[in-house]
């Protein structure tokens, strides 16, 4: 499992954005996001609470010939368990894999957090099928990306605020919570904000 260079201290790696109201519009409205990474050359992260109920994870191991036909009607627990989200508009067909700190391939699992790692392989997805994954998963279809200095630039406009991570909050099956949750981290209330920048 590989950590890559410490970030900079200024960096929001491993924490949540959530989404202001005065982003009601396209793919960020209402969103959590992880952020896995986010550096001088820009940021990358998952959005966490938008569920692509419309993907099933068997059918999707058929698919990409991880498990055959047969076979995905017998999945193992932790692989019934997994939820396919909609992790944000860039690269909408690649996968990656947040996962519990209990599973890492050498060359292509990044730690992240304490208890939050992330992996793009196939690998991943034949060990969960295999029931010798991690013990928590979410498969992300897409991410959501910054190019350097943009998010900055939103987070200063108000489009967005931060908070720390709760691991737990990544994984939990219930996707029309995971907003309120989030500012509830913070101790604050959807009512509470205004869509108008500047005004909190």
């Amino acid at each position: 499992m590989r950590r890559v260079e410490d970030p900079p201290p200024t960096s929001l790696e491993g924490q949540f954005l959530i989404a202001m109201p005065s982003l009601q519009e396209g793919p960020f409205a209402r969103s959590v996001v992880y952020m896995c990474a986010h550096r001088d050359d820009g940021a990358m992260g998952i959005v966490i609470n938008q569920r692509a109920e419309e993907i099933d994870f068997g059918k999707l191991l058929v698919q990409l010939d991880i498990v055959p036909e047969t076979e995905a009607i017998r999945l193992p627990p932790r692989a019934e368990a997994v939820r396919v989200l909609r992790g944000g508009p860039v690269e909408t067909g690649r996968g990656f894999v947040l996962h519990s700190s209990d599973y890492g391939v050498n060359d292509s699992t990044v730690k992240i957090g304490e208890h939050v790692c992330l992996t793009a392989t196939l690998d991943i997805l034949r060990a969960i099928a295999k029931g010798t994954g991690p013990a928590r998963a979410v498969l992300a279809l897409g991410y959501a990306g910054w190019a350097s200095g943009q998010l900055e630039s939103e987070i200063l406009a108000n489009s967005w605020l931060t908070c720390p991570a709760d691991p737990g909050l990544i994984f939990d099956p219930n996707f029309a919570r995971k907003y309120d949750r989030a500012l509830a981290i913070l101790g604050v209330d959807e009512g509470m904000l205004s869509s108008d920048a500047g005004h909190a």
